[in-house]
């Protein structure tokens, strides 16, 4: 049998108090549909389907990188409803894998078992056992431990209601039955909709046999209905990100404040700290240290390299052995190469740093290109923007700048030019220079400073 997949996400999440459709908020820095669609795409799978509905083009058009089959339904009345309406698009020959937007959790292995289940009877069932069931439907059984039918949670009477076995509400189900049995619901029930969960009943009285698996860990069939609920499942999702780390080589103090919220590609020997975010595509060498507090999105960190405390790095490569911070800004397109030196409140953005050059205090280095064995002297500038146009700074190798120095871009400065402290560069300086412009000292005697509400005159010379 070949396997098609339909996802349902077209609800509205009321109780996630929020404009934006349930399925786009984020888990780990994708979101929930995300995580439920790269599971499904794991699977040897004919075309998956997801209906849509809340939020209207929302959610296809924040999506549309997932290729997907995508199924508007207009009104919300119900999950045999939403069923029905990717039906269409769906072979009879095929199983139907039917999972759910707003649980994100659940594993491969999970649904390759459920899948399996299904293979000879024609329908298998995912059910679980939670500490707390409210909310979810009752799987019922007679005397023999077969399923009979399920009950929804606001249907159920007071003995239903403390059956501990409950429906996830994923369920693999041959599409020539499920169609059959979709033409049959009604919505005569509390909520008035139309619930998939009633073929379970329908199934039985065509004599068709219900197999059932069981996830390995609940938060696998965890929904997401509320705030706390998705809090609750990022920490344990974190907590599962950072295992696998470890058993990679990666070293946490504490691996309860990490958090990872895209790929990361790591090497051995690796030390990160509390309050380290990795967003995006990440890669970090061997024996690279990453302090608190730190930000590192889309960026490529060589072997060797030390990041300090309280580091934002974004779309950049930092070479081997490099430092920086602590309290450093690497912005997006900056280029370190080996042995460089970023110190405190640092901005760099946009520049390559040639080998072994410092940047140490207090300095913004942008659009730049500087060289090797160049030492920038703390509050430096390069001032790059003219009010309408960017332009590029040039440090060749071998060239100190002192202290508060502005460079006035564009500017070219020599190979081994020295820079007085304080000085303003506006023309390109030729090599092996020293260079300064600093005013002559002026000193004046007697001088009292202004008072409100009075004229002072400089005292004569």
């Amino acid at each position: 049998m070949s396997l098609s997949i339909i996802i349902l996400a077209a609800g509205q999440g009321t109780r996630m108090r929020s404009a934006i459709p349930k399925v786009l908020h984020r888990l780990a820095g994708r979101t929930l549909l995300e995580h439920v669609y790269t599971v499904a795409a794991s699977l040897n799978t004919r075309g998956i389907h997801i209906v849509y509905g809340y939020g209207g083009e929302q959610v296809p058009h924040l999506l549309s990188h997932l290729s997907a089959s995508w199924i508007f339904q207009a009104e919300q009345l119900g999950t045999g409803h939403a069923v029905k309406q990717a039906i269409p698009g769906i072979r009879d020959e095929d199983d139907i894998l039917i999972l759910y937007g707003d649980v994100p959790l659940v594993a491969k292995t999970t649904l390759m078992a459920l899948v399996e289940a299904a293979s000879g009877p024609g329908f298998s069932l995912l059910t679980a056992w939670l500490g707390n069931s409210y909310g979810y439907g009752r799987i019922v059984r007679d005397e023999q431990g077969r399923i009979t039918r399920i009950v929804e949670d606001k249907d159920a009477d007071a003995a239903e209601r403390k059956i501990a076995e409950i429906n996830t509400g994923m369920m693999c189900v041959r599409a020539v039955l499920l169609k059959q049995w979709l033409d049959r619901l009604n919505h005569d029930n509390v909520q008035g909709e139309y619930y998939l969960t009633d073929i379970v009943a329908m199934a039985v009285a065509d004599g068709i046999g219900i197999h059932t698996t069981s996830p390995t860990h609940r938060t696998e069939v965890q929904g997401v209905n509320t705030r706390g609920q998705l809090a609750e499942l990022e920490r344990h999702y974190q907590l599962q990100l950072a295992q696998s780390l470890m058993d990679r080589g990666v070293s946490f103090p504490d691996p309860a404040r990490f958090d990872l919220r895209g790929e990361l590609d790591t090497g051995t020997d690796i030390n990160i700290d509390i309050n380290v975010v990795i967003e995006g595509k990440v890669r970090l060498g061997n024996g690279v240290t990453i302090g608190q507090n730190c930000l590192i999105r889309d960026s490529e960190i060589g072997d060797g390299v030390e990041i300090l405390a309280n580091c934002i790095i974004e779309d950049a490569v930092i070479g081997n052995r490099c430092r920086i911070g602590p309290f450093s800004r690497i912005r997006p397109g900056t280029r370190l190469a080996e042995e460089v030196h970023i110190g405190n409140f640092v901005e760099i953005k946009n520049s390559s740093i040639d080998t072994a050059s410092k940047i140490n205090h207090l300095s913004y280095v942008g659009d730049s290109e500087v060289g090797r064995n160049v030492n920038i002297g703390a509050g430096t500038i390069t001032c790059n923007y003219d009010g309408a146009n960017k332009h590029k700074t040039i440090i060749e190798d071998d060239v100190h700048v002192g202290s508060d120095t502005q460079l006035v871009a564009p500017v070219r400065v020599g190979r081994g030019v020295t820079i007085g402290a304080g000085t303003t560069i506006t023309r390109d300086v030729e090599p092996d220079l020293l260079i300064h412009n600093r005013m002559e000292r002026r000193v004046v005697k007697g001088w009292k400073r202004p008072e409100k509400g009075k004229k002072n005159a400089e005292p004569k010379k």
